[in-house]
């Protein structure tokens, strides 16, 4: 079967992610890394994001104990190479995919790298454009990341669309806290105008994805499930 390298901005592995993508990707290995592997908890909290840095955007992940923190873009792309060349390398994987939808700058690779940051911006704007929308709703997982999804957002869209926000982390609370904070922020988009829902965020499952369908009554493009069918598309043809 191909190999699949799977790599979390958190610690692996990570068993809520890949027992929902694997119905999505039935005929493929998984084999993860993380970009906080073997971190203390001490050395974790030194990659917070800086305050000085307005680029170091914060971004949020599921540690082993199925906690969640909030570290730096900046470390993200400090460690990311070298796990993209081992998977490739030592692992000899056939694809890698980013499980984060930031929006980081390319990385060197030898093999297929699917990064969520691009699918989920192009399967947005293919939406919007096909349903001549002029407001898209955002769902970010921490409030820093509201406004730097434009950044990503925008460029694929027409200029005459705007944006509205609301943001709702998938990994925090309980489940039922959870599910309430995931109405109010698809009720809050909604109300603000929005006439499709992108949810930014691969912590977001599909079962997130039903309660802010059901509650905004409009469709919503998921990342996990946008980046893993773009991958099976490409993994069917190695099998």
């Amino acid at each position: 079967m191909p190999l699949l390298g799977l790599i979390t901005i958190g610690q692996s592995p990570r068993p809520d992610l890949t027992l929902s993508l694997a119905p999505l990707l039935p005929r493929v290995t998984f084999v993860e890394r993380g970009i906080l592997n073997d971190l203390s908890s001490s050395e974790i909290a030194q990659l917070a994001p800086s305050p000085d840095d307005p680029h170091d955007i914060p971004l949020t992940t599921r540690l082993l104990d199925g906690t969640s923190c909030i570290i730096g873009e900046q470390a993200v792309v400090r460690r990311m190479p070298s796990l993209i060349r081992a998977l490739e390398d030592e692992e000899r994987v056939d694809c890698t995919m980013i499980a984060c939808t930031g929006h980081f700058p390319s990385f060197e690779h030898k093999k297929p790298l699917f990064v969520p940051d691009h699918l989920i911006s192009f399967a947005t704007a293919a939406l919007a454009e096909g349903m001549q929308a002029r407001m898209v709703g955002i769902l970010s997982p921490v409030p820093g990341q509201m406004e730097p999804s434009k950044e990503k957002f925008a460029p694929r869209l027409d200029c005459t669309v705007r944006f509205v926000h609301a943001w709702c982390s998938p990994y925090i609370g309980t489940a039922e806290s959870n599910e309430m904070d995931l109405r109010r922020a698809g009720r809050e988009l909604v109300e603000k105008g929005a006439e499709l829902i992108a949810m930014d965020c691969m912590g977001y499952t599909d079962e997130m994805r039903k309660v802010v369908a059901k509650e905004a009554g409009v469709p919503i493009v998921l990342a996990r499930s946008v980046a893993a069918r773009f991958a099976a598309e490409v993994l069917d043809s190695m099998v």
